[in-house]
């Protein structure tokens, strides 16, 4: 009998996940890790994939190395990523306003659940904005309101943050619109924004930013929320600009919802679990180090850690809670644009 019980007691000790990230603590150095970003080059991801890849590649004692892989508003990547081999050297950070929403609404090249990921944690959240380009003639909500044609909005993919934001911005306004996908991404469509040939753009403050720090002449409209920007604190949100019905309330509250999800880092579903512990561990280490996180404030580029757990229950809160009447009405919504 004792035989037995020490058998059992071995053979738990061999299984647990404690156990498990023994066996595989060396499994990382050396190794190259692809850290993948589904937008072009000089976007808000990819700034933060950089900043995050050199420290996380010390804490893995490997090399992490940046790869764009634009597409479809970073799906393209997603989907590539959700039946890529489990092996732990793949992470990527992903935008959780487009990821959610384009599996919410079964957008056909979203083939992934968002929900099955090995999520390792979210890297920061942040209101939107309304941002013009310097050639705009409208200086409020009101203002574009009284133009009395159509405002040109651009995006990258339906449900890429920009191009959904844009569209519940134009339905809960009553506003005429135009929404154009196909950019690479916030950079390039920040450029055409700049160039009067886009009237607006939907971006996140952190990429506001620095667009404003390389185009002054740039205008903020309104923070999409109903808290003011950290990093524009002088711009009224929405609810202060304008007297919004219930309605209307409902889609910038619900949008504001699935932005809180934010910037997130996933690997693919099936980690065995020890490289899963060391590759959470890790994220956690760097995301919450002190110099690390005076580092990114100092380009402006903040880190609101939020564990992997924590950030897997925001995700599932989004993707199953809408109800059947909603979700065909966001479809709808989302359904409106056009290609660049």
């Amino acid at each position: 009998m004792r035989s037995l019980v020490a058998g059992f007691v071995a053979a738990f000790v061999v299984c647990s996940p404690v156990a498990a990230q023994q066996d595989e603590s060396g499994f990382y150095k050396g190794k190259t890790v692809r850290f993948v970003v589904g937008f072009g080059p000089g976007g808000g991801y990819d700034v933060y994939a950089r900043m995050i890849a050199p420290h996380l590649g010390k804490a893995l004692e490997a090399s992490v190395v940046v790869e764009n892989q634009p597409g479809a508003g970073g799906m393209t990547s997603l989907s590539r990523m959700y039946t890529t081999d489990p092996d732990g050297l793949r992470l990527t950070i992903l935008q959780g306003v487009g990821a959610s929403l384009a599996q919410l609404l079964g957008v056909s090249g979203a083939r992934y659940d968002l929900g099955k990921f090995e999520h390792l944690g979210t890297v920061s959240s942040s209101p939107w904005l309304w941002m013009a380009g310097p050639s705009s003639t409208f200086k409020t909500p009101q203002e574009a309101l009284a133009l009395g044609r159509q405002l040109m909005w651009a995006g990258s993919a339906p449900t890429d943050g920009s191009a959904d934001g844009a569209a519940f911005t134009c339905e809960a306004l009553r506003m005429k619109c135009r929404i154009v996908v196909g950019y690479k991404g916030s950079a390039d469509i920040a450029i055409a924004v700049a160039r009067g040939e886009m009237d607006s753009l939907y971006v996140s403050d952190t990429s506001a930013l620095n667009y404003v720090k390389s185009s002054p002449e740039v205008r903020i409209i309104a923070t999409m929320a109903r808290k003011r920007s950290r990093f524009f604190p002088e711009t009224p949100t929405i609810f202060e600009l304008m007297q919004l019905n219930d309605d209307q309330a409902w889609y910038f509250d619900f949008h504001s919802t699935v932005e809180d999800i934010g910037r997130i880092l996933v690997t693919t579903p099936g980690v065995p679990a020890g490289r899963l512990s060391i590759l959470r561990n890790a994220v956690k280490s760097v995301l919450t180090d002190p110099a690390f996180v005076e580092e990114g404030e100092k380009t402006q580029r903040y880190i609101d850690f939020v564990d992997a757990e924590t950030t897997k229950k925001r995700v599932q809160d989004v993707v199953t809670s809408l109800p059947p009447d909603m979700r065909k009405r966001v479809q709808d919504l989302i359904g409106r644009t056009e290609g660049n």
